[in-house]
């Protein structure tokens, strides 16, 4: 009786807010991320990141990562180490905490994409400009 009423619905938006930690972190996860979800902690990076699943949502859907909060709103898709990138794309079933990667010598350490920042990459040209800027004259 309760489903076909739609409590079940009203149970369940409690149940997220309470495993988000209230009303106030829920609005923060809310602004943060655009998305309040409910899942089990699956595992946590070196950089801090979170990641979750629940396969009571569609695949593609159910696994995800909650960035750490010392990027704020300013994250981005390259702030996910590899080992994390495969189990978030379904290449592997085990997380990394479960089967931990193969660790070589020669592999740097993750770094994420730099662009837009001030460590980004801006190369110098070594010709001569083919246009050159108009200067107004001086009265």
């Amino acid at each position: 009786m309760a489903k076909l009423v739609g409590l079940d619905k009203v149970a369940r938006i409690f149940q997220i807010l309470k495993s988000n930690g209230g009303i106030r972190a829920s609005l923060y996860k809310l602004y943060r991320f655009d998305d309040l979800k409910l899942g089990t902690h699956v595992g946590t990076d070196k950089y801090g990141n979170k990641y979750f699943e629940n396969n009571m949502y569609f695949v593609g859907r159910n696994r995800w990562v909650e960035y750490a909060p010392a990027v704020g709103t300013d994250y981005d898709g390259s702030m996910v180490p590899a080992e994390w990138f495969g189990w978030l794309h379904y290449k592997t079933d085990e997380t990394p905490i479960q089967k931990p990667p193969v660790r070589y010598a020669w592999q740097r350490d993750h770094e994420a994409n730099p662009s837009g920042t001030a460590d980004a990459y801006y190369p110098y040209s070594t010709t001569r400009p083919k246009v050159e800027a108009w200067v107004p004259p001086k009265k």
